[in-house]
């Protein structure tokens, strides 16, 4: 019988249902799937208040991780590690960072074919970027990647997350779109499972070669690469910046935080509708270079 660890950290649920529909297919007679999630010590809330999730801000950009629980019940035989996680700051969410850091990582994953599974807004190449070198140092290999977007794409998305992630509200409002990924997209990731299943049966796993090819897995959009590099810079300077005003609960970190907001809406009004429109002209020169670098960031599943 094969084995699969389905591991995820959620805070919405949303991710939770994305990996729920996403091994719907999976499990039968032959193949056995253990679902764990990981969970922080100190709960987080949802909805969240502004200040507890704006001081989580420098600490989830440099990738610190958090106080998390050990994982009870894991086997050290499983074939296949599914990895189920959200991205914060446009990094991987400080749970799953944390989990990846530890001990229990490092014994689970090593020469194990892995499978990530991202549910977000639609910045997130630079997240799995950051992901490959966390799974790089417990010894993983990476052999597919699916990507679900949020439904509200590029500006958008800048209004309609941070309003879900604050008041809990995904509804659409004014021109604004609904928040979150479609439910015919969540609901269709099934098929992501059942191709795991059949190869799986085959061992096409051992191969370490992608499984999930031509399913439409993941889709990058090369003119966001440019921003998300520039903003990932930008987070670090301003995270290490932040740090210096004191911890999580001073107030301190507040005003830090406080600083880095009124900067951040000055941002969005301004200088990131001029960086939108002189990225429109330069794409047009520049096609060749953004469907190679499409390619690229779309590895190892492709589109």
């Amino acid at each position: 019988m094969k084995k699969v660890l389905v591991l995820y950290y959620s805070q919405s649920s949303q991710l939770k249902k994305v990996v729920e529909n996403f091994i719907t297919n999976l499990p039968d007679e032959e193949i056995k799937v253990d679902l764990k999630e990981i969970k922080p010590k100190e709960k987080y809330p949802y909805p969240w208040p502004f200040y507890k999730f704006a001081v989580e801000f420098p600490e989830a950009a440099l990738m610190d991780g958090c106080e998390i629980e050990e994982v009870d019940g894991l086997s050290d035989d499983y074939d296949l590690i599914i990895l189920g996680y959200t991205i914060w700051f446009l990094s991987p969410s400080s749970p799953i960072v944390a989990f990846m850091k530890s001990t229990q990582a490092k014994k689970l994953f090593k020469d194990k074919p892995v499978v990530t599974l991202i549910a977000c807004r639609d910045m997130w190449v630079m997240a799995q970027e950051k992901m490959k070198s966390l799974l790089d140092d417990v010894g993983a290999k990476l052999i597919d990647n699916v990507a679900l977007t949020d439904q509200g794409k590029g500006i958008y998305s800048f209004v309609t997350t941070p309003r879900w992630l604050l008041s809990g509200k995904k509804e659409p409002f004014w021109f604004f779109p609904r928040a979150g990924i479609l439910e015919r997209e969540i609901d269709q990731s099934a098929r992501f499972g059942k191709r795991l299943n059949e190869a799986l049966k085959q061992n096409k796993e051992k191969e370490l070669k992608p499984l999930l090819k031509n399913l439409g897995a993941v889709s990058v959009d090369g003119k966001l690469i440019a921003s998300e590099v520039i903003a990932t810079r930008s987070s670090k300077i301003w995270a290490k910046l932040i740090k210096k005003f004191g911890t999580k609960d001073s107030f301190g970190r507040k005003i830090g935080i406080t600083i880095y907001s009124i900067f951040l809406v000055i941002l969005v009004f301004t200088v990131v509708p001029l960086n939108i429109m002189v990225r429109k002209i330069l794409n047009i020169f520049q096609k060749e270079k953004l469907k190679a670098l499409e390619e690229k960031y779309e590895q190892p599943s492709g589109r």
